[in-house]
């Protein structure tokens, strides 16, 4: 959930984040029991996965789903997350969310804050860091929530993270996961019905073209990970 309009630094690898993220095993397995049996059960009439076997089993990835509903923050972790892969997921959430016990959850089960209109260093940072160790991190390509069925135009920001971390760490060969979010009511409510198309991985190093135009290379990745998802 990064503008591309307002980022205009890369990470600094030189330095780590003061920003943290953690995944208390405790709460992450009370969380997934909950959406699996009662949340999401209760909410959904119908939820509908497909390509599940598409999501890379281990190394460094980036979940780029579209954004529909605040429910992505449960379906997407229920389609890609522990209860699929075995992985848990870290997630880019808006500074505004991260507040009170609120926040205090999120920090706990892998979310770390983002300013959306004012990307920080350190944002970018942990985001390297956690791609570095090979973790699963979630970012919204498009930037907010859009109550539409139509994918918009991808900012540039999640193919900037992923080509500059494999530009410092070339071993870390990262892949780009695009998951389409679907509802059948423009505000879900309950009784609502959601599908999650998972597709086959971008892989990041197939992207670094150009030495001289790295800007070049991000808008190629853009680009093919924004076909990648209408295709969904």
């Amino acid at each position: 959930m990064i503008s591309e309009q307002k980022q205009t630094h890369s990470p600094s690898h030189n330095h780590s984040s003061q920003i943290t993220s953690e995944i208390a095993p405790w709460l992450s397995k009370i969380a997934y029991f909950l959406g699996k049996t009662t949340i999401l059960p209760l909410f959904f009439k119908n939820i509908t996965i497909t390509g599940q076997e598409n999501i890379p089993r281990n190394g460094a990835v980036i979940v780029a789903p579209t954004h529909r509903s605040r429910w992505d923050a449960l379906v997407v972790p229920y389609a890609v997350g522990r209860l699929s892969s075995g992985r848990d997921l870290h997630f880019m959430v808006s500074a505004n969310e991260m507040k009170g016990i609120q926040g205090w959850f999120i920090r706990r089960l892998g979310g770390f804050p983002v300013n959306t209109e004012h990307p920080g260093i350190e944002s970018l940072n942990h985001s390297f860091e956690l791609l570095s160790q090979g973790e699963m991190v979630v970012i919204f390509p498009e930037g907010g929530i859009f109550r539409t069925q139509e994918v918009q135009s991808l900012k540039r920001g999640v193919a900037k993270i992923a080509l500059d971390t494999e530009e410092v760490k070339p071993e870390v060969q990262i892949k780009l996961l695009p998951v389409r979010v679907s509802y059948d009511q423009e505000i879900p409510r309950k009784g609502a019905s959601v599908t999650i198309n998972i597709g086959k991985p971008l892989i990041v190093k197939d992207y670094h073209i150009s030495s001289q135009n790295p800007r070049r290379n991000s808008i190629n990745l853009t680009q093919s990970l924004e076909e990648a998802l209408k295709e969904l």
